[in-house]
């Protein structure tokens, strides 16, 4: 998909309770691990990586543009 940014997750699921999921979330580009309790709550981690990026995406994109017009 060319201009899009990936995000990789790892899932291991390691039981069920109560009809849903445990276990770890890993977001490989950040080198980052995260338990969860229910199958909502690893969408909601999922989905909050996601905007964690774009924003910093946003950031980096909005600093260059400041430097190409002090220049």
């Amino acid at each position: 998909m060319p201009g899009k940014n990936i995000r990789t997750f790892i899932i291991q699921v390691k039981g069920t309770v109560n009809g849903t999921w445990q276990g770890t979330v890993d977001w490989v580009e950040e080198n980052e691990r995260v338990a969860f309790r229910s199958a909502l709550e690893l969408i909601r981690l999922m989905d909050s990586s996601i905007s964690i990026q774009e924003e910093k995406n946003r950031d980096e994109k909005n600093k260059f543009f400041e430097r190409e017009e002090q220049v």
